[in-house]
Protein backbone atom coordinates (compact mmCIF):
# COMPACT_ATOMS: atom_id res chain seq x y z
CA UNK A 1 0.00 0.00 0.00
CA UNK A 2 2.83 2.34 0.76
CA UNK A 3 4.38 2.02 -2.49
CA UNK A 4 0.87 2.58 -4.46
CA UNK A 5 0.79 6.06 -1.92
CA UNK A 6 4.29 6.53 -3.72
CA UNK A 7 4.12 5.77 -6.97
CA UNK A 8 0.46 8.07 -7.03
CA UNK A 9 2.49 10.74 -5.86
CA UNK A 10 5.00 10.64 -7.93
CA UNK A 11 2.78 11.23 -11.08
CA UNK A 12 0.57 13.36 -9.86
CA UNK A 13 4.46 15.52 -9.45
CA UNK A 14 5.28 14.33 -12.34
CA UNK A 15 2.93 13.15 -14.87
CA UNK A 16 2.31 16.50 -16.29
CA UNK A 17 5.62 16.76 -17.14
CA UNK A 18 6.04 13.24 -18.80
CA UNK A 19 3.07 13.64 -21.36
CA UNK A 20 4.10 16.99 -22.49
CA UNK A 21 1.54 19.57 -21.49
CA UNK A 22 2.10 23.13 -21.78
CA UNK A 23 3.70 25.27 -19.41
CA UNK A 24 1.85 28.20 -18.52
CA UNK A 25 2.76 31.76 -19.51
CA UNK A 26 4.04 32.70 -16.18
CA UNK A 27 6.16 29.92 -16.35
CA UNK A 28 6.82 31.06 -19.84
CA UNK A 29 7.88 34.22 -18.68
CA UNK A 30 10.08 32.74 -15.43
CA UNK A 31 11.99 29.99 -17.72
CA UNK A 32 12.83 33.09 -20.34
CA UNK A 33 14.22 35.60 -17.51
CA UNK A 34 16.46 32.29 -16.35
CA UNK A 35 17.66 31.52 -19.58
CA UNK A 36 18.61 35.17 -20.13
CA UNK A 37 20.19 35.68 -16.79
CA UNK A 38 21.96 31.65 -18.17
CA UNK A 39 23.41 33.06 -20.87
CA UNK A 40 24.46 36.53 -20.14
CA UNK A 41 26.78 35.25 -17.52
CA UNK A 42 28.19 32.97 -20.35
CA UNK A 43 28.67 35.78 -22.37
CA UNK A 44 25.94 34.55 -25.01
CA UNK A 45 23.97 37.69 -25.68
CA UNK A 46 21.88 35.72 -28.30
CA UNK A 47 19.39 34.61 -25.94
CA UNK A 48 18.86 37.97 -25.07
CA UNK A 49 18.67 39.21 -28.88
CA UNK A 50 15.99 36.44 -29.52
CA UNK A 51 13.68 37.40 -26.18
CA UNK A 52 13.69 41.48 -26.42
CA UNK A 53 12.34 43.13 -28.89
CA UNK A 54 13.94 45.70 -31.58
CA UNK A 55 12.53 48.93 -30.14
CA UNK A 56 13.13 47.46 -26.12
CA UNK A 57 14.90 49.60 -23.95
CA UNK A 58 16.22 48.95 -20.32
CA UNK A 59 17.09 50.88 -17.85
CA UNK A 60 20.15 49.88 -15.81
CA UNK A 61 20.98 50.37 -11.97
CA UNK A 62 22.70 53.63 -12.39
CA UNK A 63 19.96 55.49 -14.57
CA UNK A 64 21.29 55.19 -17.48
CA UNK A 65 18.40 54.13 -20.02
CA UNK A 66 19.61 52.18 -23.20
CA UNK A 67 18.25 50.59 -26.25
CA UNK A 68 18.60 46.85 -27.25
CA UNK A 69 21.88 47.56 -29.82
CA UNK A 70 22.96 49.87 -27.33
CA UNK A 71 22.39 46.93 -24.27
CA UNK A 72 23.88 44.39 -26.81
CA UNK A 73 26.93 46.72 -27.23
CA UNK A 74 27.60 47.11 -23.65
CA UNK A 75 28.03 43.48 -23.22
CA UNK A 76 29.79 42.24 -26.54
CA UNK A 77 32.30 45.09 -25.81
CA UNK A 78 33.13 43.82 -22.23
CA UNK A 79 32.06 46.76 -20.47
CA UNK A 80 29.59 44.63 -18.54
CA UNK A 81 30.78 41.17 -17.27
CA UNK A 82 28.87 38.83 -14.79
CA UNK A 83 30.08 35.74 -13.43
CA UNK A 84 27.30 35.17 -11.66
CA UNK A 85 23.69 36.10 -10.91
CA UNK A 86 21.01 34.36 -8.54
CA UNK A 87 17.24 35.00 -9.54
CA UNK A 88 14.82 34.98 -6.43
CA UNK A 89 11.00 35.68 -5.84
CA UNK A 90 10.01 36.17 -8.93
CA UNK A 91 6.81 36.72 -9.54
CA UNK A 92 4.59 37.16 -12.37
CA UNK A 93 1.49 39.69 -12.76
CA UNK A 94 -0.34 39.39 -16.33
CA UNK A 95 -2.77 42.07 -17.77
CA UNK A 96 -3.69 40.71 -21.12
CA UNK A 97 -1.63 40.77 -23.49
CA UNK A 98 0.97 42.45 -21.47
CA UNK A 99 3.29 41.04 -18.29
CA UNK A 100 5.37 42.48 -15.36
CA UNK A 101 8.22 39.98 -14.08
CA UNK A 102 9.42 41.39 -10.60
CA UNK A 103 12.94 39.25 -9.02
CA UNK A 104 15.70 40.23 -7.15
CA UNK A 105 19.06 38.73 -8.00
CA UNK A 106 22.46 38.99 -6.24
CA UNK A 107 25.11 39.61 -9.27
CA UNK A 108 28.65 39.43 -9.12
CA UNK A 109 30.54 40.89 -12.06
CA UNK A 110 32.44 44.38 -13.29
CA UNK A 111 31.54 46.99 -14.95
CA UNK A 112 34.52 48.46 -16.93
CA UNK A 113 36.71 47.27 -14.25
CA UNK A 114 34.63 48.13 -11.35
CA UNK A 115 33.04 45.91 -9.00
CA UNK A 116 29.19 46.07 -9.28
CA UNK A 117 29.00 43.10 -7.20
CA UNK A 118 25.41 43.02 -5.06
CA UNK A 119 21.85 42.70 -4.39
CA UNK A 120 19.05 43.93 -7.24
CA UNK A 121 15.46 44.20 -7.54
CA UNK A 122 14.22 44.35 -11.22
CA UNK A 123 11.22 44.66 -13.30
CA UNK A 124 10.67 43.52 -16.85
CA UNK A 125 7.72 44.31 -18.88
CA UNK A 126 6.78 41.56 -21.75
CA UNK A 127 4.24 42.09 -24.35
CA UNK A 128 3.04 39.09 -26.83
CA UNK A 129 4.90 40.59 -29.78
CA UNK A 130 3.99 38.35 -33.43
CA UNK A 131 2.33 36.16 -31.42
CA UNK A 132 5.30 35.52 -29.12
CA UNK A 133 6.32 37.00 -25.48
CA UNK A 134 9.38 39.65 -26.21
CA UNK A 135 11.05 41.66 -23.39
CA UNK A 136 9.88 45.34 -23.72
CA UNK A 137 11.16 47.32 -21.12
CA UNK A 138 13.11 46.51 -18.37
CA UNK A 139 14.95 48.08 -15.18
CA UNK A 140 17.15 47.47 -12.35
CA UNK A 141 17.50 48.82 -8.96
CA UNK A 142 20.61 48.23 -6.63
CA UNK A 143 18.95 47.31 -3.18
CA UNK A 144 20.32 49.25 -0.52
CA UNK A 145 22.51 47.73 2.89
CA UNK A 146 20.47 48.55 5.77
Amino acid sequence: MKRLFIAIALMMLFGPLAYGQKMTTEQTLMKMEQEMADAIVKGDMSVYDKYSAANSVFTDPGGMMMTKAQSLAMFKSGDLKLESTKIDGMKVQMFGNTAIVTYTSMDKGTYKGRDISGEYRWTDVFAKVGGKWKLIAGQGTPIMKQ
